[in-house]
């Protein structure tokens, strides 16, 4: 377990930055109330075996007493990086996705299975939809009932989606609560 290195936490850092935006300062500098000491400490990003965690400066400091092949899994797992060099956000990161998010997306209640499949978000799902989506930018999806289902890219902005036929998909999938289920032997 180690911290990431300068070229690591900007790839990082600029696919979190997608999802949540200037709320990227939040999840840097949120104080963490862990551990003995009185005063709080900071949360971090730790890279062990390709994934990316997000965990308290006091429990990496506990962490180190065990040797490195014994180590599991530390905080919150946000990602992971593929063998080609890419970063990956996985399902675990949602609940921080979810409490920072930039753009959201709230589904209909007879479209959430469809999407909890993996499939697309299409524009007859759509229940609400944030203002200012571009294309490309990282979205939440939520339900009608403010739970957050997953998150995926825009493929189509705010004011394109009005004028969009029903079929038409307005939200690519990239990672769904359904995964817990469908991956569980991967996660």
């Amino acid at each position: 377990m180690r911290p990431l290195d300068e070229q690591e936490t900007s790839v990082v850092f600029e696919k979190l930055f997608k999802f949540v935006g200037n709320n990227l300062k939040n999840l840097v500098e949120n104080p963490s109330h862990e551990g003995p000491d009185s005063n709080p400490g900071r949360y971090c990003f730790r890279l062990h075996k390709n994934k990316i965690f997000y965990c308290s400066e006091s429990l990496v400091k506990r962490a180190t007493n065990f040797a490195r092949p014994n180590i599991v899994s530390l905080g919150t797992c946000i990602g992971k990086y593929t063998h080609g060099g890419n970063f990956h956000l996985t399902v675990q990161a949602l609940n921080l996705l979810a409490a920072n998010a930039k753009h959201k997306v709230w589904l209909k209640p007879t479209s959430e299975m469809s999407f909890l499949y993996g499939n697309h978000v299409l524009k007859s799902a759509l229940g609400r939809i944030t203002e200012n989506i571009a294309p490309g930018d990282g979205v939440v999806v939520f339900s009608m009932s403010d739970v957050p289902l997953g998150f995926g890219v825009a493929a189509k902005s705010t004011q394109d989606c009005r004028k969009l036929d029903p079929n038409g998909i307005v939200v690519l999938h990239q990672g769904d609560i359904g995964e817990y289920l469908r991956m569980e032997d991967e996660l």
